[in-house]
């Protein structure tokens, strides 16, 4: 079981997390003006890196509230944890999709 650092309750235990997807997708300014296979790229399309990747969490049985994630997907180790709109620690370490 991973041990999980919530930014604002401390360490705990992964079953009172939820993984919410990939972080830092950002939504398109103008959606209505997508085509349906761009619309369905927004929608379903993530990156699913061997390595380093950064996700969003909910610590759902706490705070309830969201923060972000950098975890390696071979090891399950985490390597970071910050805060919603905050800037990942290592920017480089996990690039992740661009959008």
């Amino acid at each position: 079981m991973l041990l999980i650092e919530c930014p604002w309750c401390g360490p705990r235990e992964e079953s009172e997390f939820h993984c919410g997807g990939e972080a830092h997708i950002v939504r398109p300014l103008h959606p209505e003006q997508l085509s349906d296979p761009e619309w369905a790229d927004y929608l379903f399309m993530r990156s699913n890196p061997k390595g380093p990747h950064r996700e969003r969490w909910v610590h759902e049985a706490g705070c309830g509230r969201w923060f972000n994630v950098e975890r390696d997907t071979v090891t399950h180790e985490i390597t970071a944890v910050y805060r919603m709109g905050g800037p990942p620690p290592n920017p480089s370490a996990a690039p992740g999709r661009k959008r």
